[in-house]
């Protein structure tokens, strides 16, 4: 098999509803993003710009780069755990949220941005997210 790695950052903000301890609290990460691609022996590109290759380099990085890029600088809400008032006060005063239908785990985040990258198209293997600098989830189906 041959796989090809690129990774990509964001600062976010969540919290998580129906926890029981510091992350029950607003706070902020540095995520990172590391997405491996990869097809077998034999599938490399055929012919054209990707001749040999699993996938240009170049349109790989833009689409990880452009996918963490929906989630930088934004509070994370999981959908169902603010009340629409917060809500409405909240970008009432330009906050920029970004509602998701799951709790805002870095596991579930994984998941999410692996299914993103195959919907783009890409031969997703794995997603790994790091929360912080020694804390990473990772989602391969």
């Amino acid at each position: 098999m041959y796989e090809l790695k690129t990774d990509a950052f964001f600062d976010s903000a969540h919290f998580l509803a129906d926890y029981y301890g510091k992350c029950e609290n607003l706070h902020g990460h540095r995520w990172r993003v590391e997405a491996t691609i990869g097809v077998a022996d034999g599938e490399l590109g055929a012919e054209g710009t990707e001749r040999d290759m699993v996938c240009d380099f170049g349109a790989f990085k833009k689409a990880v780069r452009e996918l963490a890029e929906e989630f930088d600088h934004v509070f994370l809400v999981e959908e169902g755990t603010l009340h629409d008032a917060t809500i409405a006060a909240l970008e009432g005063e330009g906050f920029r949220l970004k509602m998701l239908p799951f709790r805002t785990t870095a596991e579930n985040l994984a998941r999410h941005l692996f299914e993103r990258l195959s919907e783009a198209g890409l031969p997703v293997v794995q997603v790994e997210v790091d929360e912080t600098p020694n804390n990473r989830a990772v989602y391969r189906p």
